[in-house]
């Protein structure tokens, strides 16, 4: 037993604290007399209805799966602090981040993307990173992923972006057509697709990448001044990556790498930090601004706006049980808290709604009462439906009221100023928005030229798969990138059509 690891020997250190075993029971607390049979007319005799026992059993175990996540399916989860080390009150007046040194528990749930709950940890796919605030003035959740950046820039494609990550509708297998068609006929994919296709787009474990928020977000500070911001979490571990044979020999010697690596990780007690930064901008600035910074296929330039130091987070607990952990555990960007809103982001706009939505679907309308997604207090007129776990006693449900209950926080008027909009309602097509610059800064500038070299593999391997007419449609894409790799990749795929004719 010395030589497993922790997550291997998890039985075994669980029955080291257990004295002496108890009496079984029912799911309602009553002693189960004889656990290993069921209520019989005589040894070959039928089953009598009457063995609530055995009842109590199938009926829970028929109705114990819930269903799984539509995106970010596979994931891990584990639980530790924020702890702010740098002074960012100018920005912000979020309890959160009021002193140095205070420290807000929080939650964080690692995934891949497109898989379902059974699929390989080391496929090439973006990876979530979720992170849970529990803060005096209730949740707030940073929903974002190991990029700084997305696909798409309009949730109108988002559904169909991930019916291309997903199972062709027939054949129920991945389709290289469905995935390479959508990304040949939106070219604002381009920055985020050379992203995935890079190094970076199979992590080694989930300690050994960086998370962003992504999204732009608004800071209100206690005067009411506002500045756009981006959050970033550094890595502390240093970013590592799986080369693309290593990361398919895991999927089939060690589908859950990913999950194992981060339990055994905390449980050892080698606990994972990420240095929590957040880029800002004016209003001002934002308006200047030669591209859209609210366009989530967009990076804002470290050299126009660079990072500042808030603080680290550390996971030094793995959950007690899976399910009521991490399954059950629900993120939403619309979880904010007084001196950090929302911006004009599309995206992040579709997403205020839409998680909260899922949440209602998966796990009911009362999922905020379950503990892992708990506030510390709750004070509102909302009641009943299934799975009340908190109706606020005996205190009013209406408002307003002359009994007590809770009114308006005036004290967070002042984190709450107006904003103003303007312009023509209409549906705006963004799909040209120059899908190209920032892509090609991340190819000639950011990767190395090993790296290129990989990553156009990568791109062959994987596009060689797809009908050649999207082949020849989103080699055209990558020449617009830059027109060395195009021509590589359109080389590569030629090569591997004649090597595969001959075979």
């Amino acid at each position: 037993m010395a030589t497993r690891d922790k997550a291997s020997n998890q039985l075994n250190d669980f029955k080291k604290k257990v004295n002496e075993a108890e009496s079984v029971t029912t799911a309602y607390g009553n002693p189960i007399s004889e656990r290993s049979a069921s209520l019989s007319v005589g040894p070959r005799g039928p089953l009598l209805l009457q063995d609530q026992t055995l009842v109590d059993e199938l009926a829970h175990f028929e109705r114990e799966r819930i269903p799984e996540r539509v995106v970010h399916a596979k994931g891990a989860g584990a639980f530790g602090y924020f702890e702010v080390t740098d002074d960012i009150t100018r920005y912000s007046a979020a309890k959160v981040f009021s002193t140095i040194g205070k420290k807000t528990p929080i939650g964080v749930r690692f995934s891949t993307v497109g898989g379902e709950s059974g699929s390989a940890d080391t496929v090439r796919d973006p990876r979530g990173f979720a992170v849970k605030f529990y803060t005096e003035d209730g949740i707030w959740d940073i929903v974002g992923n190991n990029t700084p950046i997305f696909f798409i820039r309009d949730p109108i494609f988002f559904p169909s972006f991930i019916h291309t990550q997903k199972r062709n509708p027939q054949t129920h297998l991945k389709d290289p057509d469905m995935f390479w068609d959508f990304m040949s006929l939106r070219s604002e994919t381009m920055h985020q697709l050379l992203f995935l296709f890079s190094d970076r787009g199979i992590p080694d474990g989930y300690r050994f990448m960086n998370g962003y928020g992504s999204h732009t977000f608004k800071l209100i500070n206690q005067d009411g001044k506002v500045h756009f911001c981006k959050f970033h979490y550094k890595t502390d571990q240093g970013i590592k990556n799986l080369d693309a044979s290593k990361a398919d020999q895991l999927a089939g010697l060690d589908p859950d790498y990913s999950i194992r690596d981060l339990f055994n990780a905390i449980a050892e007690g080698n606990y994972p930090t990420w240095t929590l930064y957040i880029q800002v901008m004016t209003p001002e600035q934002a308006a200047a601004c030669k591209f859209n910074p609210f366009d989530l296929t967009k990076v804002w330039p470290h050299s126009q706006n660079p990072l500042i130091k808030v603080g680290k987070l550390v996971l030094n607990r793995n959950p007690e049980n899976y399910f009521t952990e991490v399954e059950q555990i629900a993120f939403s960007p619309a979880h904010l808290v007084p001196g950090i809103d929302s911006s004009p982001d599309k995206m992040l706009q579709a997403r205020l709604f839409a998680y909260g939505d899922t949440h209602r679907h998966r796990l009911g309308p009362n999922h905020l009462q379950l503990p892992v997604n708990c506030p510390f207090k709750v004070r509102n007129y909302q009641r009943d439906g299934p799975m009340c776990l908190n109706n606020q006693g005996s205190a009013p449900n209406y408002f307003p009221n002359s009994f007590g209950g809770p009114e308006s926080a005036k004290w967070a008027q002042a984190l709450n100023p107006p904003f103003t909009v303007s312009g023509e309602a209409y549906r705006y097509e963004t799909g040209e928005d120059d899908n190209f610059a920032q892509a090609r800064q991340f190819f000639q500038k950011t990767l190395k030229k090993d790296e290129q070299d990989r990553m156009i593999a990568n791109i062959v391997a994987n596009l060689s798969n797809a009908s050649d007419f999207i082949q020849e449609r989103q080699v055209k894409l990558f020449r617009q990138v830059d027109n060395t790799m195009g021509e590589r990749i359109a080389q590569g795929l030629t090569t591997l059509r004649r090597t595969r004719s001959n075979l």
